[in-house]
Order: C-alpha cells, then sequence, then structure tokens
C-alpha cells in the first residue's frame, strides 16, 4: 500500500510527466505543421515560378492560329492548291493559348531539316480552336481529334481533301520538347506517294 504522502507526490510526478510529454507531442505536431506549411510554400512558388516561365515563353513565340478566319473555306482553298502543287495537307489543330502548340509550330518553323520536308510535302495550315471560335463544324467533321487526344493534333489530308491520318502529337514528343526523328518520320511517312 502506498502511502498517502508518496501518493500525491507519485501522482505530481506523473502529472507534471504528462504534460512535459503533451507539450513535446504539441511540439513536434507544431514542427510537423511548420515543416509541411514550408514544403506547400516552397511547391507554391515552385508552381508559380513555373507558371510565369510559361507564360513568358508563351508571350514570345509566334501566334499562328487565327480564330476571325473561315476555316471551312481556307481548308477547301489549301487542298485546291495541295492538288496542283502535288501536296498533301498538314493540320496542326490547337491554338494561341496552347504552349504545346505553339512550342510545335516554332519547333518546325526553326528547325531546317523538318522545315525543308514540310514545305516539300505539305501546304500547312493551323486550325484554330479557342473560345472565341470553336470551329465546331469542322472539327467534328474530322471526327473531334481534339476530344481524343488533346492539342496539337494533326491531320493529313490528300490532295482530294480525304482524311488520311490524324496523329496525337503526344508521340512525338520527347522529355521538354519533340523529337527530330520521331517528328520528320511522321512528315515524311504522310506526304504524298506519287
Amino acid at each position: 500500500m502506498i502511502k498517502p504522502y508518496l501518493r500525491t507526490s507519485l501522482l505530481s510526478c506523473l502529472l507534471v510527466a504528462g504534460i512535459a510529454c503533451s507539450q513535446k507531442a504539441e511540439k513536434a505536431d507544431t514542427a510537423a505543421t511548420d515543416s509541411s506549411n514550408i514544403v506547400k510554400t516552397d511547391s507554391a512558388a515552385i508552381l508559380a515560378a513555373k507558371k510565369k516561365a510559361a507564360a513568358a515563353e508563351l508571350a514570345k513565340l509566334p501566334k499562328p492560329y487565327n480564330d476571325k478566319e473561315n476555316a471551312e473555306e481556307r481548308i477547301a482553298q489549301l487542298v485546291l492548291q495541295a492538288k496542283a502543287e502535288n501536296k498533301n495537307v498538314m493540320i496542326q489543330a490547337g491554338g494561341n493559348w496552347c504552349i504545346w502548340c505553339l512550342r510545335f509550330n516554332n519547333y518546325v518553323q526553326t528547325t531546317p531539316e523538318l522545315k525543308e520536308v514540310v514545305d516539300k510535302n505539305y501546304v500547312y495550315y493551323h486550325l484554330n480552336y479557342s473560345p472565341e471560335n470553336k470551329n465546331e463544324k469542322v472539327f467534328a467533321k474530322y471526327g473531334n481529334p481534339g476530344e481524343k487526344f488533346g492539342y496539337p493534333v494533326f491531320l493529313v489530308l490528300d490532295q482530294s481533301g480525304k482524311l488520311i491520318h490524324t496523329q496525337d502529337s503526344a508521340v512525338l514528343e520527347e522529355g521538354k520538347g519533340y523529337s527530330l526523328e520521331k517528328v520528320k518520320a511522321f512528315f515524311t511517312k504522310w506526304g504524298p506517294k506519287s
């Protein structure tokens, strides 16, 4: 049997120990929360920096998409041109809001090896998809490829205007850009056969 004065001392010790453990746990929780907040703050800062860099890149790249153009009429003109020049029609669907669309356009235009293949084999058109002009009728005609693949997506028409191939751009990517070999192979494969 514990004597009453020892019981009080023992209870006092347990109470002090319990408070100390509770304070350590609170400090550990606070440290974990602080650490979590630092990670969240760092993640938010990294995300903000990435968004800022993407916006700066987007602002610098050429904007080939025209939301005011009548796409149906323009494609009909390009089919006639393709037939006269013995080329196919390459339609790059996307918009000036799409950084990957602008990157692809810039990549082709600034890579002589690709530009040569494109200029030799295709009349090229940038089919706009944006809130201002979704070109729904034209996209529906080609099976709404953006819904399936995202943007950019490529449509290859033969000299009669028939869709002969739809290309997902993701398979042309490599790292944070595009693969020269894959893009060149795509352009070479779908050029005119005659």
